[in-house]
């Protein structure tokens, strides 16, 4: 018998099924990940927009309706993946709700976020606050 060098075949299918198991369960977390990050982005970006409303709101004695009007820059993580859109309501007292939706793609089942002049949290789905 010879005394031969490399891999079965058994060896290379068992080493094959290992990758195609481990992949198949760190892909989705991987995609949940990103998800959340781009979540967490929106969520800080939705608390720069209600801070500039209340500097608009001192100003103006009225709450913005556009993002241009608060010289806003929206980020580009952001419009990727979002939209924003104000609410505003005159009042009295006035009030507005930042609403971030989410594009088709990875981020739409992930529902949109809401953030009001009065700090009050809301999610399309519960708990994605």
């Amino acid at each position: 018998m010879k005394n031969s060098k490399g891999f079965t075949l058994m060896e290379l299918l068992v080493v094959v099924a290992i990758i195609g198991i481990l992949s198949a369960i760190a892909y989705p977390s991987y995609q949940n990940s990103l998800i959340k990050g781009n979540r967490g982005n929106a969520k800080a970006f939705l608390m720069e927009v209600v801070q500039r409303e209340q500097q608009y709101l001192m100003d103006n004695r009225s709450y913005a309706a556009t993002a241009a009007a608060l010289n806003l820059s929206i980020p580009p993580d952001f419009t990727k993946f979002y939209t924003l859109s104000v609410t505003v309501q005159a009042g009295p007292p006035p009030s507005f709700i930042a609403t971030a939706t989410p594009k088709a793609g990875r981020q739409f089942k992930d529902g949109s976020l809401s953030l009001t002049n009065n700090g009050v949290q809301t999610s399309q789905y519960p708990g994605k606050w």
